[in-house]
């Protein structure tokens, strides 16, 4: 406990350099100018600016990609207040009570209620993040090759399935990605794999090229087809920012209650942001004294959501940082940076690295405070962003898209790589397939692959090693869970959205 508590410290020391407190300011103040941006998301920024943490030493560009991920989830709610547009789908439950507020002339009060709210909930999600993930990281020093082999699968059955309506579609798209991780040379064996007589290829697939074509590119594509629905104009009158005492004390208990949902969603891998924030709109409905504003205008209502959606960026990090499971597509993205950097989740960043996972959870608790006044004092700036024409989004994320791409090996076969993925994810978007499952697959794949054949190898052949431990057991208990949860998430989800 005392060893915990000076890493604690030392985090906190290392965080508060200048760079780093530079860095934490404008990678939030960007992550809250694309969250605000109807049509893009959280993912899709973190992917984007992933090539500008190479050059940083590894906590630094976690910070960064934390910054960006919470700064995205909360301007997500800019736009879903004012013009009736949630700028990520975590602010779908927002745009609700926010929009009625808005209708009333206080869009500043439900601003500022969202900023309050999605600052305690980040803030409280931190304390999980401290206290649960060496704990499961403890855990996962007991996994060898089968263990892994399980872990990898259940990754993919969880992601894969919960974030599509169809578990067929989330199936599909965690086996593309599977099929694409063989590609390069054999791990076991060094024979080359649908290399197509590429060089390039020696390796496999550039992870961070793939990210940016997925959820960057394709966005791209999107845009320029018109898919996305037409902004509306920014009301003339706003009010006054602020809150009154009275309303504080009454969002308190709400944004306490969400914090606790959303940090058990985050948690558990595979439910998101999005399906927390209906949760925690719904219970903030339930247990609201005032019941008779929901619908017209709840401040409640926009602090049950806005609490629970900011509360799951911290737990959703335990799984990825502990057991390389992510707990969204966004910390799909986030894990894909970690390896990027030439680190593995799993115990060793709780005990090599220590002093680097301390230092990035340090940041992203300041990063919180950062959050709070950047929204607090910028409220009224993002909201005229939100408006920004796609006659200049579209040039603008094409132009990053290229130059990121580029800049990792200054290659221009990496460029097109970028826009072949670029092409998947546009289709994966028409054919309702998930791009956080392919790029799962295509982490995970070697992963699991890797532990199977050690497994096989060690055992001479025999199977019966990919059943020979009780936390073997629980992970294939786990995958079954994974394939059945979607069912259970997409039944109360609906369920949430019927009754609001």
């Amino acid at each position: 406990m005392q060893e915990t508590l000076s890493l604690m410290g030392l985090g906190f020391v290392n965080a508060v350099t200048p760079i780093n407190l530079l860095i934490m300011f404008l990678s939030t103040a960007m992550g809250i100018t694309i969250g605000c941006l109807p049509g893009l998301s959280a993912a899709m920024g973190v992917a984007l600016l992933l090539p500008i943490t190479f050059g940083m030493d590894p906590a630094s560009g976690l910070i960064t990609l934390g910054g960006i991920y919470c700064g995205a989830i909360f301007g997500g709610s800019i736009s879903a207040i004012l013009i009736h547009t949630p700028g990520t789908p975590a602010s779908a439950a927002t745009a609700i009570e926010g929009y009625e507020l808005t209708k009333k002339g206080q869009a500043a009060k439900a601003l500022t209620v969202a900023c309050v709210a999605s600052f305690i909930g980040g803030l409280l999600s931190c304390i999980s993040l401290y206290f649960f993930s060496p704990l499961l990281a403890q855990l996962a020093l007991q996994f060898k090759s089968p263990e892994y082999f399980w872990l990898s699968l259940f990754g993919l059955t969880i992601i894969a399935g919960v974030s599509n309506k169809s578990l067929l579609k989330g199936l599909i798209s965690g086996v593309l990605g599977l099929l694409i991780s063989t590609i390069g040379m054999d791990p076991m064996e060094g024979v080359e794999r649908f290399m197509f007589n590429q060089s390039e290829l020696y390796n496999g697939i550039n992870v961070t090229c793939a990210l940016i074509g997925l959820f960057s590119m394709s966005q791209v594509l999107v845009l320029a087809e018109g898919k996305i629905k037409e902004r509306g104009r920014l009301p003339q009158k706003i009010g006054r920012f602020g809150l009154s005492k009275a309303e504080m004390k009454q969002i308190a208990p709400t944004t306490i209650r969400s914090w606790i949902i959303g940090n058990i969603i985050g948690i558990l891998p595979g439910a998101g942001a999005t399906i927390a924030s209906f949760i925690g709109y719904n219970e903030a409905r339930q247990f609201s004294k005032h019941k008779e504003e929901f619908g017209h205008g709840s401040i409640e209502g926009v602090a049950g959501s806005e609490a629970a959606n900011n509360a799951v960026t911290g737990g959703s990090l335990i799984p990825t940082l502990t057991l390389g499971i992510p707990g969204e597509s966004v910390t799909a993205v986030l894990m894909g940076g970690l390896i990027i950097h030439g680190l593995q989740p799993g115990p060793e960043l709780f005990t090599t690295y220590a002093d680097m996972t301390y230092t990035f959870f340090a940041g992203f608790v300041l990063v919180q405070f950062f959050m709070l006044v950047i929204g607090l004092f910028g409220s009224k700036m993002f909201a005229q962003i939100s408006r920004l024409s796609d006659a200049i989004l579209i040039p603008s994320i094409f132009l990053l898209c290229v130059v990121g791409s580029y800049a990792i090996n200054n290659s221009t076969f990496d460029v097109g790589v970028m826009v072949v993925f670029g092409v998947i994810g546009y289709l994966a978007h028409h054919f309702d397939l998930n791009n956080a499952a392919i790029v799962l697959g295509l982490i995970l794949g070697p992963i699991g692959e890797n532990g199977l054949r050690r497994s096989l190898m060690i055992s001479n052949g025999d199977p019966s090693i990919l059943f020979s431990s009780v936390i073997c057991w629980v992970l294939i208990a786990l995958c079954v869970v994974g394939i059945l949860s979607p069912l259970f998430f997409s039944r109360m989800e609906k369920k949430m959205k019927d009754s609001n």
